[in-house]
Protein backbone atom coordinates (compact mmCIF):
# COMPACT_ATOMS: atom_id res chain seq x y z
CA UNK A 1 0.00 0.00 0.00
CA UNK A 2 1.18 3.50 -0.40
CA UNK A 3 2.52 5.34 2.02
CA UNK A 4 1.83 9.27 1.48
CA UNK A 5 -0.03 11.19 -1.19
CA UNK A 6 -0.42 14.43 -2.63
CA UNK A 7 -3.69 15.46 -3.11
CA UNK A 8 -3.93 17.85 -5.93
CA UNK A 9 -7.07 19.31 -5.20
CA UNK A 10 -9.28 21.70 -2.32
CA UNK A 11 -12.49 22.18 -1.40
CA UNK A 12 -15.15 19.29 -0.55
CA UNK A 13 -13.24 16.61 -2.61
CA UNK A 14 -9.82 17.16 -1.17
CA UNK A 15 -11.31 16.54 2.51
CA UNK A 16 -12.99 13.64 1.11
CA UNK A 17 -9.85 12.25 -0.12
CA UNK A 18 -7.95 13.39 3.07
CA UNK A 19 -9.98 11.00 4.92
CA UNK A 20 -9.90 8.33 3.11
CA UNK A 21 -6.15 8.57 3.23
CA UNK A 22 -5.97 8.31 7.01
CA UNK A 23 -8.18 5.62 7.10
CA UNK A 24 -6.22 3.66 5.10
CA UNK A 25 -3.19 4.87 7.36
CA UNK A 26 -1.58 6.88 4.56
CA UNK A 27 -0.07 10.14 5.10
CA UNK A 28 -1.74 13.31 3.25
CA UNK A 29 -0.25 16.16 1.42
CA UNK A 30 -2.57 19.03 0.81
CA UNK A 31 -1.61 21.87 -1.95
CA UNK A 32 -3.18 25.22 -1.36
CA UNK A 33 -3.91 28.78 -3.09
CA UNK A 34 -2.74 31.96 -0.81
CA UNK A 35 -6.73 32.33 -0.28
CA UNK A 36 -6.92 28.76 0.90
CA UNK A 37 -4.56 28.77 3.51
CA UNK A 38 -6.86 28.40 6.61
CA UNK A 39 -9.03 26.18 4.44
CA UNK A 40 -10.03 22.77 6.50
CA UNK A 41 -8.08 20.20 4.09
CA UNK A 42 -4.85 22.11 5.05
CA UNK A 43 -5.55 21.69 8.40
CA UNK A 44 -6.60 17.96 7.71
CA UNK A 45 -3.76 17.25 6.12
CA UNK A 46 -0.05 16.16 7.35
CA UNK A 47 1.64 18.44 5.68
CA UNK A 48 0.87 20.96 3.35
CA UNK A 49 2.36 23.17 0.31
CA UNK A 50 1.44 27.18 -0.89
CA UNK A 51 1.92 26.74 -4.83
CA UNK A 52 0.70 29.92 -5.77
CA UNK A 53 -1.88 33.04 -5.70
CA UNK A 54 -5.65 32.62 -6.08
CA UNK A 55 -5.59 32.19 -9.43
CA UNK A 56 -6.36 28.53 -10.69
CA UNK A 57 -4.15 29.24 -13.22
CA UNK A 58 -1.26 30.07 -11.66
CA UNK A 59 -1.33 27.31 -8.70
CA UNK A 60 -4.51 24.51 -8.90
CA UNK A 61 -3.79 24.11 -12.62
CA UNK A 62 -0.29 24.80 -12.54
CA UNK A 63 1.23 21.27 -13.32
CA UNK A 64 4.77 22.25 -12.56
CA UNK A 65 4.04 23.42 -8.72
CA UNK A 66 2.29 20.46 -7.86
CA UNK A 67 4.74 18.03 -9.33
CA UNK A 68 7.42 19.59 -7.28
CA UNK A 69 5.26 19.56 -4.04
CA UNK A 70 5.05 15.96 -4.66
CA UNK A 71 8.52 15.10 -4.93
CA UNK A 72 9.84 17.26 -2.14
CA UNK A 73 7.60 16.01 0.41
CA UNK A 74 8.38 12.54 -0.62
CA UNK A 75 5.31 11.43 -2.13
CA UNK A 76 4.58 8.57 -3.73
CA UNK A 77 1.53 9.11 -5.50
CA UNK A 78 -1.06 11.78 -6.31
CA UNK A 79 -4.92 11.88 -6.32
CA UNK A 80 -6.27 14.31 -8.51
CA UNK A 81 -9.95 14.46 -7.32
CA UNK A 82 -12.45 16.18 -9.81
CA UNK A 83 -12.10 19.18 -12.05
CA UNK A 84 -9.09 21.48 -12.40
CA UNK A 85 -5.92 18.54 -13.56
CA UNK A 86 -8.05 15.43 -13.03
CA UNK A 87 -8.85 14.77 -16.63
CA UNK A 88 -5.17 16.17 -18.16
CA UNK A 89 -2.81 13.82 -19.74
CA UNK A 90 -0.29 16.19 -19.52
CA UNK A 91 -0.66 16.13 -15.67
CA UNK A 92 -0.64 12.34 -15.57
CA UNK A 93 2.57 11.97 -18.26
CA UNK A 94 4.70 14.44 -15.71
CA UNK A 95 3.62 11.91 -12.85
CA UNK A 96 5.14 9.35 -14.44
CA UNK A 97 8.14 11.26 -15.59
CA UNK A 98 8.98 11.98 -11.89
CA UNK A 99 8.39 8.31 -10.90
CA UNK A 100 4.81 9.56 -8.65
CA UNK A 101 2.04 7.74 -9.57
CA UNK A 102 -1.62 9.23 -11.20
CA UNK A 103 -4.65 7.54 -8.72
CA UNK A 104 -6.45 7.05 -12.04
CA UNK A 105 -6.04 5.93 -15.60
CA UNK A 106 -2.76 5.61 -18.00
CA UNK A 107 -2.23 9.29 -19.77
CA UNK A 108 -3.48 7.17 -22.70
CA UNK A 109 -6.62 6.03 -21.51
CA UNK A 110 -6.99 9.67 -20.49
CA UNK A 111 -6.47 11.20 -24.17
CA UNK A 112 -8.38 8.77 -25.66
CA UNK A 113 -11.62 8.95 -23.85
CA UNK A 114 -11.18 12.76 -23.51
CA UNK A 115 -11.12 12.75 -27.30
CA UNK A 116 -15.03 12.67 -27.37
CA UNK A 117 -15.14 11.61 -31.07
CA UNK A 118 -12.37 9.12 -30.99
CA UNK A 119 -14.06 7.82 -27.38
CA UNK A 120 -17.36 7.09 -29.62
CA UNK A 121 -15.43 5.08 -31.83
CA UNK A 122 -14.05 2.86 -29.51
CA UNK A 123 -17.60 2.74 -27.41
CA UNK A 124 -18.40 1.30 -31.05
CA UNK A 125 -15.85 -1.24 -31.52
CA UNK A 126 -16.89 -2.38 -28.18
CA UNK A 127 -20.52 -2.94 -28.69
CA UNK A 128 -21.56 -0.30 -26.80
CA UNK A 129 -24.62 1.66 -28.27
CA UNK A 130 -24.53 5.02 -29.66
CA UNK A 131 -27.02 8.00 -30.37
CA UNK A 132 -26.98 7.97 -33.91
CA UNK A 133 -25.00 10.80 -35.78
CA UNK A 134 -21.65 12.21 -37.25
CA UNK A 135 -18.94 9.70 -36.96
CA UNK A 136 -16.15 12.04 -36.16
CA UNK A 137 -15.41 15.70 -36.27
CA UNK A 138 -17.19 17.82 -38.65
CA UNK A 139 -17.65 20.97 -40.81
CA UNK A 140 -20.79 23.46 -41.24
CA UNK A 141 -21.37 21.43 -44.34
CA UNK A 142 -20.64 18.05 -43.03
CA UNK A 143 -23.28 19.07 -40.00
CA UNK A 144 -25.73 20.03 -42.23
CA UNK A 145 -25.61 16.48 -44.19
CA UNK A 146 -25.41 14.65 -40.89
CA UNK A 147 -28.88 16.55 -39.67
CA UNK A 148 -30.55 16.17 -42.48
CA UNK A 149 -29.70 12.22 -42.41
CA UNK A 150 -30.57 12.00 -38.48
CA UNK A 151 -33.27 13.77 -38.26
CA UNK A 152 -34.22 17.46 -36.37
CA UNK A 153 -33.49 18.34 -33.54
CA UNK A 154 -30.01 17.51 -33.23
CA UNK A 155 -27.05 18.48 -30.79
CA UNK A 156 -23.52 20.08 -31.64
CA UNK A 157 -21.12 19.33 -29.33
CA UNK A 158 -17.17 20.16 -28.53
CA UNK A 159 -15.06 17.34 -29.51
CA UNK A 160 -12.49 17.98 -26.62
CA UNK A 161 -14.51 18.68 -23.39
CA UNK A 162 -18.18 18.27 -21.53
CA UNK A 163 -19.89 20.23 -19.27
CA UNK A 164 -22.29 21.65 -21.53
CA UNK A 165 -19.55 24.11 -23.28
CA UNK A 166 -19.31 24.38 -26.58
CA UNK A 167 -23.28 22.75 -27.26
CA UNK A 168 -26.19 23.80 -28.86
CA UNK A 169 -29.38 22.44 -29.49
CA UNK A 170 -30.57 23.09 -32.82
CA UNK A 171 -34.20 22.34 -33.71
CA UNK A 172 -34.34 23.18 -37.35
CA UNK A 173 -31.71 23.78 -40.30
CA UNK A 174 -32.47 27.64 -40.55
CA UNK A 175 -30.35 27.24 -36.94
CA UNK A 176 -27.55 25.46 -37.80
CA UNK A 177 -25.06 27.91 -39.43
CA UNK A 178 -25.73 30.29 -36.22
CA UNK A 179 -25.22 27.82 -34.33
CA UNK A 180 -22.45 25.96 -35.37
CA UNK A 181 -20.25 29.16 -35.26
CA UNK A 182 -20.98 29.98 -31.78
CA UNK A 183 -20.55 26.22 -30.71
CA UNK A 184 -17.28 25.82 -32.55
CA UNK A 185 -16.19 29.62 -30.26
CA UNK A 186 -17.05 28.59 -27.36
CA UNK A 187 -15.15 25.24 -27.56
CA UNK A 188 -12.29 27.05 -28.54
CA UNK A 189 -12.39 29.49 -25.44
CA UNK A 190 -13.06 26.49 -23.35
CA UNK A 191 -10.45 24.02 -24.57
CA UNK A 192 -8.42 25.22 -27.09
CA UNK A 193 -10.05 23.01 -29.63
CA UNK A 194 -13.19 23.99 -31.64
CA UNK A 195 -13.96 20.95 -33.55
CA UNK A 196 -17.35 19.34 -32.99
CA UNK A 197 -19.30 16.53 -33.86
CA UNK A 198 -22.86 15.93 -33.97
CA UNK A 199 -25.23 14.01 -32.68
CA UNK A 200 -28.78 13.10 -32.57
CA UNK A 201 -31.09 14.67 -29.76
CA UNK A 202 -32.38 11.71 -27.82
CA UNK A 203 -35.88 13.09 -26.27
CA UNK A 204 -37.08 12.95 -23.73
CA UNK A 205 -34.35 11.40 -22.60
CA UNK A 206 -32.57 10.95 -18.58
CA UNK A 207 -29.20 10.55 -17.94
CA UNK A 208 -28.00 7.56 -16.57
CA UNK A 209 -24.66 6.67 -15.65
CA UNK A 210 -22.64 3.35 -14.57
CA UNK A 211 -20.34 3.49 -12.05
CA UNK A 212 -17.28 1.05 -12.80
CA UNK A 213 -13.79 0.03 -10.61
CA UNK A 214 -11.27 -1.72 -13.07
CA UNK A 215 -7.77 -3.26 -11.70
CA UNK A 216 -5.97 -3.35 -15.12
CA UNK A 217 -5.39 -6.75 -14.76
CA UNK A 218 -8.98 -7.63 -16.58
CA UNK A 219 -11.65 -7.00 -13.58
CA UNK A 220 -14.00 -4.97 -13.77
CA UNK A 221 -16.69 -4.16 -11.06
CA UNK A 222 -20.12 -2.40 -11.75
CA UNK A 223 -21.40 -0.77 -8.86
CA UNK A 224 -24.97 0.12 -10.89
CA UNK A 225 -26.88 3.03 -11.41
CA UNK A 226 -26.81 6.81 -11.00
CA UNK A 227 -29.65 8.73 -12.55
CA UNK A 228 -28.65 12.49 -13.43
CA UNK A 229 -31.44 13.88 -15.10
CA UNK A 230 -32.11 16.86 -13.01
CA UNK A 231 -30.13 19.50 -14.15
CA UNK A 232 -29.29 23.02 -14.72
CA UNK A 233 -26.98 24.30 -17.97
CA UNK A 234 -26.02 20.81 -18.41
CA UNK A 235 -24.97 20.49 -14.50
CA UNK A 236 -26.17 17.86 -11.96
CA UNK A 237 -28.33 19.15 -9.03
CA UNK A 238 -29.53 15.85 -7.71
CA UNK A 239 -28.57 12.37 -8.14
CA UNK A 240 -30.41 9.22 -7.08
CA UNK A 241 -29.70 5.26 -7.31
CA UNK A 242 -31.13 3.33 -8.46
CA UNK A 243 -33.20 4.90 -11.57
CA UNK A 244 -36.65 5.30 -11.03
CA UNK A 245 -36.85 4.45 -14.95
CA UNK A 246 -34.79 1.30 -15.46
CA UNK A 247 -35.74 -2.55 -15.39
CA UNK A 248 -33.42 -5.43 -14.00
CA UNK A 249 -33.14 -6.39 -17.76
CA UNK A 250 -32.00 -2.42 -19.06
CA UNK A 251 -30.14 -2.19 -16.02
CA UNK A 252 -27.72 -5.29 -16.93
CA UNK A 253 -27.46 -4.50 -20.25
CA UNK A 254 -26.22 -0.82 -19.25
CA UNK A 255 -23.83 -2.49 -16.61
CA UNK A 256 -22.81 -5.64 -19.04
CA UNK A 257 -22.35 -2.57 -22.13
CA UNK A 258 -19.99 -0.73 -19.09
CA UNK A 259 -18.01 -3.68 -18.67
CA UNK A 260 -17.66 -4.33 -22.28
CA UNK A 261 -15.97 -0.78 -22.95
CA UNK A 262 -13.68 -1.06 -19.43
CA UNK A 263 -12.21 -4.10 -21.14
CA UNK A 264 -12.21 -2.99 -24.96
CA UNK A 265 -9.86 0.55 -23.62
CA UNK A 266 -7.65 -1.69 -20.83
CA UNK A 267 -9.35 1.11 -18.38
CA UNK A 268 -7.98 0.78 -14.87
CA UNK A 269 -9.22 2.81 -11.26
CA UNK A 270 -12.63 4.31 -10.99
CA UNK A 271 -14.76 5.80 -14.05
CA UNK A 272 -17.95 6.64 -15.07
CA UNK A 273 -19.84 5.41 -18.26
CA UNK A 274 -22.65 8.04 -19.01
CA UNK A 275 -25.50 7.09 -20.88
CA UNK A 276 -28.90 8.50 -22.25
CA UNK A 277 -31.79 6.31 -21.88
CA UNK A 278 -34.65 7.04 -24.42
CA UNK A 279 -38.43 6.96 -23.72
CA UNK A 280 -38.27 3.71 -25.04
CA UNK A 281 -35.41 2.69 -22.87
CA UNK A 282 -32.93 2.49 -25.30
CA UNK A 283 -29.64 3.64 -24.11
CA UNK A 284 -26.68 5.15 -25.48
CA UNK A 285 -23.42 5.96 -24.74
CA UNK A 286 -22.39 9.59 -24.13
CA UNK A 287 -19.06 9.65 -22.93
CA UNK A 288 -16.57 8.24 -19.73
CA UNK A 289 -15.72 10.09 -17.48
CA UNK A 290 -12.19 8.98 -16.23
CA UNK A 291 -12.36 10.20 -12.93
CA UNK A 292 -14.03 10.52 -9.50
CA UNK A 293 -17.08 11.75 -10.02
CA UNK A 294 -19.06 14.25 -7.41
CA UNK A 295 -21.85 12.03 -6.97
CA UNK A 296 -19.93 8.96 -6.03
CA UNK A 297 -21.37 8.66 -2.38
CA UNK A 298 -24.55 7.99 -3.93
CA UNK A 299 -22.98 4.45 -5.20
CA UNK A 300 -21.02 4.33 -1.83
CA UNK A 301 -24.42 4.52 0.07
CA UNK A 302 -26.47 2.08 -1.75
CA UNK A 303 -22.91 -0.98 -2.22
CA UNK A 304 -21.11 0.08 1.49
CA UNK A 305 -18.29 0.03 -1.06
CA UNK A 306 -15.55 3.17 -0.43
CA UNK A 307 -14.90 4.42 -4.07
CA UNK A 308 -11.88 6.17 -3.17
CA UNK A 309 -10.47 3.41 -0.78
CA UNK A 310 -10.60 1.17 -3.66
CA UNK A 311 -8.73 3.90 -5.79
CA UNK A 312 -6.38 3.51 -3.39
CA UNK A 313 -5.79 0.29 -3.30
CA UNK A 314 -6.01 -0.56 -7.11
CA UNK A 315 -3.46 2.20 -7.52
CA UNK A 316 -1.19 0.46 -4.93
CA UNK A 317 -1.13 -2.35 -7.47
CA UNK A 318 -4.09 -4.68 -5.54
CA UNK A 319 -6.40 -6.72 -7.35
CA UNK A 320 -10.17 -6.13 -6.97
CA UNK A 321 -11.56 -8.19 -4.44
CA UNK A 322 -14.55 -9.15 -6.62
CA UNK A 323 -15.63 -8.17 -9.86
CA UNK A 324 -18.86 -8.42 -11.42
CA UNK A 325 -21.98 -6.56 -10.52
CA UNK A 326 -21.67 -4.99 -6.62
CA UNK A 327 -24.50 -5.80 -4.30
CA UNK A 328 -27.02 -2.98 -3.82
CA UNK A 329 -29.81 -2.16 -1.15
CA UNK A 330 -31.87 0.41 -0.23
CA UNK A 331 -31.91 3.68 -2.33
CA UNK A 332 -29.52 6.95 -2.17
CA UNK A 333 -30.36 10.45 -2.96
CA UNK A 334 -28.04 13.07 -3.16
CA UNK A 335 -28.49 16.80 -3.77
CA UNK A 336 -25.87 19.45 -4.56
CA UNK A 337 -25.58 22.64 -1.97
CA UNK A 338 -24.05 25.51 -4.15
CA UNK A 339 -23.27 29.22 -3.18
CA UNK A 340 -25.31 30.89 -5.93
CA UNK A 341 -28.19 33.37 -5.69
CA UNK A 342 -31.35 32.07 -6.83
CA UNK A 343 -32.71 35.93 -7.06
CA UNK A 344 -30.25 36.38 -9.37
CA UNK A 345 -30.31 33.54 -12.17
CA UNK A 346 -27.84 31.12 -9.65
CA UNK A 347 -25.09 33.67 -10.35
CA UNK A 348 -22.19 32.89 -8.21
CA UNK A 349 -22.36 34.19 -4.43
CA UNK A 350 -18.82 34.16 -2.77
CA UNK A 351 -19.02 35.17 0.86
CA UNK A 352 -18.56 34.52 4.41
CA UNK A 353 -20.27 31.78 6.13
CA UNK A 354 -21.73 33.04 8.99
CA UNK A 355 -24.15 29.87 10.28
CA UNK A 356 -23.67 25.87 9.30
CA UNK A 357 -25.19 23.27 11.08
CA UNK A 358 -25.08 20.27 9.09
CA UNK A 359 -28.54 17.72 9.97
CA UNK A 360 -27.83 14.57 11.59
CA UNK A 361 -30.11 11.30 12.10
CA UNK A 362 -29.91 7.83 10.35
CA UNK A 363 -28.68 7.64 6.72
CA UNK A 364 -27.48 10.75 6.48
CA UNK A 365 -24.40 12.18 5.53
CA UNK A 366 -22.65 15.25 4.27
CA UNK A 367 -19.92 15.95 2.72
CA UNK A 368 -18.25 19.85 2.76
CA UNK A 369 -15.11 21.69 3.31
CA UNK A 370 -17.13 24.71 4.97
CA UNK A 371 -17.53 25.67 8.48
CA UNK A 372 -18.98 28.53 10.42
CA UNK A 373 -15.98 31.09 9.74
CA UNK A 374 -15.40 29.38 6.22
CA UNK A 375 -14.87 32.29 3.72
CA UNK A 376 -16.09 31.34 -0.13
CA UNK A 377 -13.88 33.32 -2.77
CA UNK A 378 -14.98 33.85 -6.30
CA UNK A 379 -12.03 32.17 -8.29
CA UNK A 380 -13.28 28.70 -8.13
CA UNK A 381 -16.28 26.51 -8.43
CA UNK A 382 -19.62 27.19 -6.57
CA UNK A 383 -20.12 23.62 -5.00
CA UNK A 384 -20.07 24.03 -1.04
CA UNK A 385 -20.90 20.47 -0.67
CA UNK A 386 -23.46 17.52 -0.76
CA UNK A 387 -26.29 16.06 1.16
CA UNK A 388 -26.60 12.45 0.39
CA UNK A 389 -29.03 10.12 2.22
CA UNK A 390 -29.99 6.37 2.03
CA UNK A 391 -33.32 4.77 3.09
CA UNK A 392 -35.00 1.54 2.37
CA UNK A 393 -37.46 2.77 -0.44
CA UNK A 394 -37.44 6.07 -3.13
CA UNK A 395 -40.37 7.62 -1.49
CA UNK A 396 -38.57 6.79 2.16
CA UNK A 397 -35.34 8.26 0.60
CA UNK A 398 -37.13 11.70 -0.28
CA UNK A 399 -38.78 12.01 2.89
CA UNK A 400 -35.44 11.47 4.57
CA UNK A 401 -33.98 14.22 1.98
CA UNK A 402 -36.92 16.88 2.88
CA UNK A 403 -36.18 16.48 6.48
CA UNK A 404 -32.84 16.58 6.70
CA UNK A 405 -32.81 19.78 3.85
CA UNK A 406 -35.05 21.22 6.34
CA UNK A 407 -32.84 21.20 9.61
CA UNK A 408 -29.69 22.27 7.64
CA UNK A 409 -28.42 25.96 8.37
CA UNK A 410 -26.29 27.63 6.07
CA UNK A 411 -26.07 31.24 6.15
CA UNK A 412 -23.85 34.08 5.04
CA UNK A 413 -24.10 33.20 1.45
CA UNK A 414 -27.12 32.62 -1.30
CA UNK A 415 -27.51 28.60 -1.84
CA UNK A 416 -29.63 26.43 -3.37
CA UNK A 417 -30.54 24.96 -0.25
Amino acid sequence: MLKRVLVANRGEVAVRIIRALHESDIEAVAVYSTVDRDALHVRLADRAVCIGPPQAAESYLKIPSIVAAATTTGCEAIHPGWGFLAENPAFVEACADNDLVFIGPSAETMARMGDKVQAKEEMRRAGVPLVPGAVGTITADGARAVADEVGYPVLLKASAGGGGKGMRLVQGPDELEAAFGTAALEAEAAFGDGSLYLEKAVSPARHVEIQVLADGRGGVLTLGERECSIQRRHQKLIEESPSPALTPETREEMEAAAERGCRAIDYRNAGTFEFLLGPDRSFYFIELNARLQVEHPVSELVTGIDIVREQLRIASGEPLERTGRANRCGHALEVRLNAEDPANDFAPAPGRIERFRAPLGPGVRVDTHIEEGSEIPPHYDSLLGKLIVWDETRPEAIDRALRALGELQLKGVPTTR
